[in-house]
């Protein structure tokens, strides 16, 4: 008996790490998680599905569509016609077809808003990570973000369409250049938080180099801040775009957008309310849907969030 509870104990003695780590195991996976979270909110997924389904359209609207917008020619004798079975959302004041103008805008500015909004995430977040890790240069970046950031975005844009001219990527450089801000300092803050907690220190102690602590250690903190300034940069841009072509400081004629297309219809929207619709709707469907679902997922990728 002695020799049994013996044999038991080196048993238990020789297997026990394993049996710890079996224990101590887990099949989390963050990604998954956070899918996981994002489904249960059956309103972002309605939106979702809107949003994509409206961005695949505005392809698609394209190739369906009777007329091609780059060989669109004017007509006077069909300027202002109402939709009809021929031209499915009306003419223009110079009688084109306003169904091609209106899709191929929405391209445009989707677009712009996407290159816009990874350009501002990509700068943001790499000035942001050496902003708030490198104390040597954190005077440096908070007096270039105070200079650039009290100065209105207007007289910025209005000094490079007069400048520089207007074009697409003008704008999409202009934007990231001055867009940035907002990522990087929300980062920086976020940084300063992390960077000095026990298992940083640890990790520096240890050799680990600056890079692999940023993107290891406290990267994964930043996820769920980055995905929410990605979500509202989107619409953020959209918005901003529609705005200076309004004002007429936006893209260029030869890159029509929806901005472009509701400074083009407030002359004529009280007779012919359709020209104002059309793009306001589509304006108001992006910047709504990718609103609510990039706050949905930021909730979701938030690491407090997760069982």
């Amino acid at each position: 008996m002695e020799n049994k509870n013996k044999d038991d104990l080196f048993r238990f003695v020789e297997y026990s790490p394993e049996a710890a780590e079996r224990t101590g195991y887990s099949d989390y996976s963050y990604w998954k998680s956070v899918f996981q979270n994002f489904f249960k909110k059956k309103s972002a997924v309605v939106m979702s599905c809107v949003f994509f389904a409206l961005v695949i359209f505005s392809f698609v609207a394209l190739w369906i569509g009777k007329y091609d917008f780059a060989t669109l020619k004017s007509d006077s004798a069909l300027a202002f016609q109402n939709p009809n079975s021929e031209f499915w959302f009306g003419t223009d004041n110079l009688g084109r077809d306003y169904w091609c103008q209106v899709w191929y805008a929405a391209q445009t500015s989707i677009k712009l808003a996407l290159i816009v909004a990874i350009g501002e995430c990509v700068v943001g977040v790499i000035i942001g990570c050496i902003w708030g890790y490198v104390h040597q240069l954190d005077r440096f970046l908070t007096e270039v973000y105070n200079v650039i950031n009290n100065v209105p975005m207007i007289i910025y844009m209005t000094l490079i369409a007069l400048l520089v001219g207007q074009s697409f990527t003008t704008m999409a450089v202009s934007l990231i250049a001055f867009g940035w801000l907002t990522m990087a300092r929300n980062v920086r803050n976020l940084v300063m938080m992390y960077r000095d907690r026990e298992y940083n220190l640890a990790s520096r102690c240890l050799g680990t180099p600056v890079r692999r602590v940023l993107t290891k250690n406290i990267l994964p903190y930043l996820i769920s801040i980055i995905i929410l300034r990605l979500a509202l940069s989107i619409p953020a841009t959209i918005a901003l775009e529609s705005t200076l072509s309004y004002l007429g400081l936006g893209l260029g004629i030869e890159n029509p957008s929806l901005g472009i297309l509701l400074r083009n219809a407030r002359n004529y929207f009280l007779d012919r309310p359709y020209l104002l619709i059309f793009p306001a709707v589509i304006v108001s469907l992006i910047t709504i849907t990718f609103y609510l679902v990039g706050n949905a997922f930021s909730d979701a990728a938030d690491p407090r969030n997760h069982v």
